[in-house]
């Protein structure tokens, strides 16, 4: 029975940090904004997509970072990758292709973030705004950390999924398992 009570009590405290990390907004100026890739549609970008771009050349015109990474790869039956739509979206908005750098392969969190980790260090790079979805920030938070940036999260305040209520709520209780497993993950990489 107590095994039971701690088992759920750790599982309510993951679940509240991963509503309370996504209900505050960390930008501040860094070296890069890192935008988390999701799914597009024969070359544009889904409406979740859209959101988070939005939100990444908001940030960007504020001037809180000079580079912008796109991140995401080719899913089953694409033709394009999330990364290649993500930089052509913000083009059209107005970032030079001189300040965006493209992470096209990585298909989960891990992988693009290992992978813009590697492009940031070569760059002599560190602190990095990152932009997704509410629900994914403390998931993002602790990767990014165990791959060596320093993280700075920042909430897609128009994300789709969060303005259906039992959408938003399906991804929190997701991630609310998600969180514990990529922490220990993380400790043990260190």
């Amino acid at each position: 029975m107590g095994i039971v009570v701690v088992l759920l009590v750790l599982w309510l405290s993951s679940a509240v940090g991963v509503v309370f990390w996504g209900s505050r907004d960390r930008a501040q100026t860094a070296d890069a904004i890192v935008v988390l890739g999701a799914a597009q549609y024969v070359g544009h970008p889904s409406p979740v997509l859209k959101a988070r771009l939005d939100h990444a050349i908001t940030l960007w015109s504020r001037g809180l970072a000079p580079v912008l990474i796109v991140t995401g790869g080719m899913g089953v039956g694409d033709t394009t990758s999330e990364g290649a739509v993500s930089r052509q979206y913000v083009m059209k908005h107005g970032i030079p292709d001189s300040a965006i750098l493209v992470e096209n392969q990585g298909r989960t969190t891990r992988e693009s973030l290992r992978a813009v980790a590697e492009m940031m260090r070569k760059r002599d790079l560190e602190r990095a705004i990152l932009v997704s979805d509410p629900f994914h920030m403390l998931r993002l938070s602790i990767v990014a950390k165990g791959l060596g940036l320093t993280p700075y999260t920042s909430p897609t305040p128009t994300s789709p999924i969060s303005a259906s209520r039992s959408q938003m709520w399906r991804y929190v209780l997701s991630e609310s398992f998600k969180v514990p497993l990529v922490f220990m993950i993380a400790r043990t990489e260190q």
